[in-house]
């Protein structure tokens, strides 16, 4: 299948509580500000909402390969993920092939945001500037009955609105992206079998 499929890829590492931050509070969230901002509302990968029985290094290739922009949610985590890393480096590939995040063109096709941290990453990982969300950064699900919860929203509208002018510009889809191999699948030792 060939064009865009997915307007947003969001890459997270799987370590630490930012999964469970974006779960709980800001996918559905920034779905909802961007229905206020765009129409028809942008389509957002997560890989969490793969269905059952999918090859799931060809499912997660396939998405990015087919998504405009790629958010990364940036902890110290994220730089030790060889899968974060595999995906930041297929769209800085496809970036550099179309001349972007450069001199001439700045702006690019990853939309840093920064949940925590950030004195621990590596040099390449300050490189762009980041949406600084540190102080939002509360996992569970009672965050959503404080009144910072209300700022939350706020932060995440502003969010929303610069991602929907970004989409607007984003290149038409191209067949010839480059690509980047994924690495070996994390695999789990298989439990021991029970003994009567």
């Amino acid at each position: 299948m060939s064009g865009y499929q997915f307007d947003l890829f969001i890459s997270y590492p799987r370590r630490g509580t930012v999964r469970q931050w974006l779960v709980n509070h800001f996918q559905h969230k920034l779905r909802e500000c961007l229905a206020d901002q765009i129409a028809p509302t942008p389509k957002i990968y997560v890989d969490k909402d793969m269905p059952r029985g999918v090859h799931w290094p060809s499912s997660l290739r396939h998405a990015l390969r087919h998504s405009k922009i790629m958010i990364q949610l940036l902890t110290p985590q994220y730089f030790w993920s060889d899968w974060c890393r595999a995906e930041w480096y297929h769209m800085l590939a496809r970036e550099k092939m179309l001349g972007l995040a450069s001199l001439e063109k700045p702006q690019g096709l990853v939309y840093p945001i920064l949940y925590a941290d950030s004195d621990n990453f590596p040099p390449e990982g300050k490189e762009r500037g980041w949406y600084d969300f540190k102080e939002f950064a509360y996992p569970d699900p009672g965050y959503q009955q404080t009144h910072e919860f209300i700022r939350f929203h706020r932060e995440v509208t502003r969010l929303a609105a610069d991602l929907a002018a970004l989409l607007q510009q984003v290149p038409p889809w191209r067949p010839d992206w480059p690509d980047v191999d994924p690495p070996d699948p994390v695999l789990r030792p298989t439990p021991p079998l029970p003994r009567f």
